[in-house]
């Protein structure tokens, strides 16, 4: 209790409440009101502000911060609440002075033209009420925004125009926003080189925005607030004075503190360099952390792809870049590692003891995206094998990480992608879609597939030996987002002859299925209710439809965005992880092009190339149930 008492002791004795809100100024005879008297009387406030706010942190800012400290709450004390509507004119007074600008906010008594200041008596140890309040007040909102010091954030759509900008970018955040992930004083900022006004950006953004099932709460009242923090800026036409207007208005609205930015680059690749190195130099904070998202494909070449990576981390840290694949932010591949590695019952079987084979299916039947982008130069390689297919294959057959942090599943995945096999061109079946519509006949010369299967192995102790084939492509028969592991046979089955002469309706299979519907199927063998022993194939599932609310999934786009809110990079491919890609994928690129193999056509709705087929019966593998009346799958 005595240091208690000598804590107290130690602290500044503190003038009487009651004599503060009794002392008032002492009127000023003028003859005549004039703009040098109205400005003397500005002047004098802030030279008198000036010193109470010294005078008040030494003599009741401990006092004050450590009562607001005890009641534990932001309500402001009663006794800093203004008493008259004179005092709250002095308290406006007061700001508008601070508003005006540095020089005025600097001046100081000393420097003040005696003149025209007339000294205000004040009595030792009081303090007039109309200073008090405001200075009082100014101090405790000051530490209270010390004390919740909330980073700002800011978060810039580079392409703010475009399709995906305008139908996946900005409805993604306003969910995120709608749910509470941003911040409420997050400002959203749409970049690009036409003529807009905000509510011009706002129209246009508006009409792409609806709410989810679970966000129709309150939905108006949401959409206004999101669309009140959306703002534009023009580019112009030089992106290095563009940023700097970017960066001056993300300024205006952004905290005295920390602020931190985020930078969706949604423009085509051939752009990506003159945007990215101009916003290196002119918009990134230097009051927090800076993250730049970039959308696939990521390089034409593995040369090309190298080559913008160079240009990039000359600007960026390698931690600041998030190459996104939204295909990556479904929960069909969160759910890969989760799935694995908190099931006992999995984890001892993943390998190639147990594991027959894997398929990774990947494929659409709406082709209205073929024209701009898989007849166009990059083809479906390039966009959805190189990252989605090869990073669905790293996160299936790594190794247990370290931890769950990002960098730890990375070092992981790039270990995969550095042991894959060099995959031959007898082991790759290509196909182009046969429009019959007439709508693409003036893409049918182009040599760009739409469909791609392949045979792939990984050479490590896991996996040798073990095929993984993968097969994607456009305007097929149904849309399937799967992976399907096969596993070997049960040596010494004594019920093999149960199931006669087709050995493989006694495979055990594991599906994790996103598309048509998301479920985890897990096939298993049983003996048929009744007398006699008939055996039959059935399947344990989850059905998600069944057990979760699958109405509210939030979108691919708003996993990512947020992922990359956090911090969390484990779904976005590393520099060391795109050069391992383009090493797979190259070589055979290379061979197609100098042996200008013909894609095999097929028809719209079709199931595919016929060779597709052949290809998995010569690694000894049965595609997925989906063709078991096809003549080829029986063979």
């Amino acid at each position: 209790m005595s240091g208690l008492a000598a804590s107290a002791s130690a602290a500044p004795s503190l003038p009487s409440w009651s004599s503060l809100a009794t002392s008032r100024f002492t009127p000023v005879a003028i003859a005549a009101p004039s703009f040098r008297t109205q400005a003397c009387g500005l002047r004098c406030w802030i030279a008198a502000k000036l010193k109470l706010r010294k005078a008040l942190k030494r003599h009741h800012g401990w006092q004050l911060q450590r009562n607001l400290d005890a009641r534990g709450n932001d309500k402001v004390p009663d006794y800093l609440e203004p008493a008259s509507q004179t005092e709250k004119r002095s308290h406006w007074n007061m700001h508008l002075a601070y508003d005006s600008g540095g020089e005025m906010a600097n001046t100081s008594s000393d420097t003040l033209d005696s003149s025209t200041v007339h000294e205000i008596s004040v009595p030792q140890g009081h303090i007039p009420s109309e200073i008090s309040f405001a200075v009082q007040k100014e101090e405790y909102a000051v530490s209270r925004r010390h004390s919740n010091n909330e980073p700002s954030l800011c978060i810039a759509v580079i392409g703010a125009t475009g399709e995906l900008a305008r139908t996946k970018v900005f409805p993604a955040l306003f969910a995120l926003y709608y749910s509470g992930f941003l911040p409420r004083n997050v400002g959203i900022f749409g970049y690009s080189r036409k003529k807009l006004t905000d509510e011009s950006l706002r129209s246009i953004i508006e009409a792409n925005l609806t709410c989810r099932v679970d966000h129709h709460e309150n939905c108006d009242g949401k959409l206004s607030e999101f669309l009140k923090r959306t703002y534009y800026v023009d580019a112009g036409h030089d992106n290095k004075e563009g940023m700097v207007r970017l960066n001056s208005r993300m300024a205006q609205i952004e905290n005295i503190g920390a602020a931190n930015r985020i930078f969706y680059l949604a423009v085509p690749q051939e752009a990506l360099l003159d945007v990215a190195l101009p916003l290196a130099d002119g918009a990134q904070t230097k009051q927090g952390w800076n993250r730049i998202i970039i959308e696939k494909p990521f390089g034409f070449t593995g040369l090309s792809s190298q080559q913008v990576t160079q240009s990039m981390l000359s600007r960026f840290d390698e931690k600041q870049i998030y190459r996104i694949d939204h295909l990556l932010g479904k929960d069909l591949i969160e759910n890969l590692t989760v799935l694995r590695f908190s099931n006992l019952v999995f984890e001892p079987l993943w390998s190639r003891t147990y594991i027959r084979n894997v398929q990774v299916i990947f494929s659409e039947e709406t082709s209205n995206e073929i024209q701009g982008r898989y007849f166009g130069n990059y083809g479906i390689i390039r966009d959805i094998v190189h990252s989605h297919i090869l990073q669905t294959i790293a996160l299936f057959a790594m190794e247990p990480p370290v931890s769950l942090d990002g960098e730890d599943i990375r070092d992981e995945k790039v270990k995969v992608l550095r042991s894959i096999r060099k995959v031959d061109l007898e082991d790759v079946v290509l196909g182009q879609l046969k429009d019959t519509s007439g709508k693409v006949d003036r893409y049918t010369k182009s040599m760009t597939p739409t469909y791609f299967a392949a045979a792939m192995y990984i050479d490590n102790a896991r996996w040798d030996g073990v095929p993984f084939l993968i097969r994607t492509g456009m305007g097929l028969m149904t849309n399937r987002a799967e992976i399907r592991i096969q596993f070997r046979h049960v040596p010494g089955n004594i019920y093999r002859e149960r199931f006669g002469h087709d050995i493989d309706l006694d495979t055990n299979e594991l599906v994790l299925r996103d598309q048509p519907e998301e479920a985890i199927l897990l096939k298993v063998n049983n003996k048929v209710p009744g007398l006699g022993l008939q055996l039959d194939a059935s399947e344990l599932n989850l059905l998600y439809r069944d057990r979760y609310n699958t109405e509210v999934v939030p979108d691919s786009y708003e996993h990512l965005l947020l992922d990359v809110l956090d911090g969390d990079s484990h779904l976005f491919m590393r520099s060391d992880e795109l050069a391992a890609a383009w090493n797979v994928l190259t070589p055979i690129i290379h061979e197609i092009d100098q042996n200008r193999v013909a894609p095999e056509l097929y028809e719209a709705g079709d199931r595919g190339p016929i060779n597709a087929y052949y290809l998995a019966a010569k690694h000894g593998v049965r595609w997925d149930d989906d063709c078991q009346s096809c003549t080829i799958c029986l063979l």
